[in-house]
């Protein structure tokens, strides 16, 4: 492969990775978590010795704590560690509703894990930065939860972004500053470089992304297999890999949030009947149809009520249906005065506009 091969990448990405997620959720339930080192995984003294710790706050991670490590070792490098089992199925509703979170951004999104995706946001508009700053508001305001971002324009300098400050960071590698921030990174740091291969590397001396770069691609492939195309691409700030849409859409909606409370009834309208029109803007773009109608409502005192309608077949279309089954819904919330800060209509039990109801006499 020759050196004068350039990849050109006008992507945007960003990786989002929430903060010690099952540690930050433990403790944004129970506050009294949030000053003392945890570790998330079951007692040692409780569980015959027995247990893994799946993640850690940030003062168990100082202490020496990290994920994987077995309880036993944990407790000994931190002897005042509290243990909280997890809870995976709270984790994964969490996990859900970030993931709408996401959808409001991009359709394009390759979850990695619960706490971890990678967004492609090329079509969006807006800045990758601004998209980033937006997006971490609407994580924290909506589940109490700090992420970090990385932006760039490949996935492995995202990821490495989103590493770079941490926790509650945002770090952009924008194209003219890649190169120069490859180079200077650690070995160890570059994707995929284990505890072996850093054995290797060692011993060739090779300590940074400035001794990576100067090593020729035979020599890389000779050393580390079809690992060294990986290495000696990542060396030059370029990753082929595209973000890889692995989701399955659950759920299309749009929301309103207003500077002023509404207190008047045909605001309201006004505003289910402009997000209906989007709605089925974004439904009929993906062709798809959506057997459950959800209305939700955030009032003056960040009260806020969600309830739908699901039929049994999918729902028409139709802004002006969808806008009077809001109404319906809304009138039962708030039969006499309100004063409504955010609304919000989602189509969900989504098909394919293909699907067609069969009726058996």
């Amino acid at each position: 492969m020759t050196e004068f091969l350039q990849a050109v990448d006008h992507r945007k990405i960003l990786h989002v990775d929430i903060d010690a997620f099952y540690a930050q959720v433990e403790m944004r339930d129970n506050p009294k978590l949030k000053t003392v080192p945890l570790g998330i995984g079951r007692d040692p003294d409780q569980h015959h010795g027995h247990g893994v710790i799946a993640t850690a706050n940030y003062l168990a991670r100082k202490a020496g704590v990290h994920s994987a490590m077995g309880s036993i070792e944990a407790k000994r490098a931190c002897p005042d560690l509290v243990f909280v089992a997890p809870d995976f199925d709270k984790y994964r509703q969490i996990s859900v509703q970030i993931h709408a979170i996401y959808h409001e951004f991009t359709d394009t999104i390759e979850p990695v894990a619960l706490d971890e995706a990678y967004l492609d946001v090329t079509e969006n508009k807006m800045a990758s930065p601004t998209l980033a700053a937006q997006l971490r508001h609407r994580i924290w305001q909506e589940t109490g939860l700090t992420c970090s971002v990385g932006v760039s324009y490949n996935k492995v300098l995202a990821k490495l972004g989103s590493e770079h400050h941490k926790p509650n960071g945002v770090t952009v590698i924008p194209r003219e500053l890649a190169q120069d921030f490859m180079l200077a990174l650690p070995i160890k740091a570059f994707r995929g470089v284990g505890e072996k291969t850093l054995e290797k590397f060692q011993k060739l001396g090779v300590k940074d992304g400035r001794d990576l770069h100067a090593m020729s691609l035979d020599d890389l492939r000779v050393y580390f297999g079809s690992f060294g195309d990986v290495l000696y691409w990542q060396a030059r700030a370029t990753h082929f890999s595209p973000v890889k849409d692995r989701s399955v859409r659950q759920s299309v909606g749009k929301e309103s949030t207003f500077e002023f409370a509404l207190h008047d009834r045909q605001q309201v309208e006004a505003a289910f009947k402009e997000l209906a029109e989007k709605v089925v803007q974004n439904m009929e773009k993906r062709k798809l149809l959506g057997r459950t109608l959800t209305v939700k409502i955030r009032d003056d005192d960040f009260h806020t009520q969600t309830k739908g309608i699901t039929l049994a077949d999918t729902f028409d279309l139709d802004p002006a249906f969808m806008t009077r089954q809001a109404m319906l819904i809304f009138d039962d919330c708030y039969p006499d005065e309100f004063s409504v800060r955010l609304l919000g209509l989602t189509f969900s039990n989504i098909v394919p506009q293909k699907y067609e109801a069969v009726t058996l006499f």
